[in-house]
């Protein structure tokens, strides 16, 4: 089974993948930019800031989504010796960590003409910048530990700590009294969201999405050409 796992088998594929990836995200990011700019209508209190929107919650979701997946990873990759999965880790956090800036300078932007406040310590807003700190944690000890048994050790913690803090984010509104307005968009109930803002939204986040896979993938790569240089015949 370590055949599948060969840095010469895994590069043939992912380094071919990025250019497809690159032509989807254009493609997508087009259709996103024109429904979210041009054909979806302003808000009718907060009027064209709300554009902000189709930026703001999709980088949210991404950093969110990229966080949740890399604890998964660490902590199977650490129970089950599995190096490649820190390796996909790694290079998700850079992308994860950009995603997360985005949703707070946009944020911020938005809160200006919203709040009246280029800054609050918000619930939400507080734990998406305690956020910031469990990815800079997380990239840190990747630079500073050389030993692969104890980076990997101390990137499971601190994804494991880290993980707490995402169920906050997404509840903090709901569990205290906060500037964000509640959820607009439920999975298991109807979303108070209407359909002409919530497709530009979706189109937005799938187009976030394509351009998160993209990073890894020339992150990933970078990876395994140093396995490569180093000789190694399996992750």
């Amino acid at each position: 089974m370590f055949k599948y796992f060969e840095p010469n088998r895994i590069f043939s594929i992912t380094s071919k993948a990025p250019k497809y990836v690159l032509f989807l995200f254009v493609i997508v990011f087009s259709i996103g930019l024109t429904e979210s700019l041009i054909l979806s209508p302003e808000d009718y209190k907060q009027s064209h800031s709300v554009r902000i929107m189709y930026v703001h919650v999709p980088a949210a979701w991404i950093s969110l989504g990229i966080f949740s997946v890399i604890t998964f990873l660490s902590i199977i990759g650490y129970i089950f010796k599995i190096r490649n999965f820190f390796l996909i880790s790694k290079s998700l956090a850079p992308s994860g960590l950009v995603f997360n800036i985005i949703a707070l300078v946009t944020g911020s932007i938005w809160g200006k003409p919203t709040w009246g406040t280029w800054w609050a310590w918000d619930a939400r807003i507080t734990s998406m910048l305690i956020l910031v700190l469990f990815y800079i944690m997380y990239l840190i000890a990747w630079r500073i530990y050389e030993n692969d048994t104890k980076v990997f050790k101390i990137t499971s913690i601190i994804t494991i700590l880290g993980i707490v803090n995402v169920p906050i984010i997404k509840y903090s509104v709901d569990w205290w009294n906060t500037l964000h307005q509640p959820a607009s968009i439920n999975i298991l109930s109807k979303s108070s969201i209407h359909v002409s803002m919530l497709y530009p939204l979706l189109i937005m986040t799938a187009a976030f999405a394509l351009f998160s896979l993209l990073i890894f993938l020339m992150k990933y790569n970078t990876e395994l050409i140093k396995i490569k240089n180093k000789g190694l015949d399996r992750l």
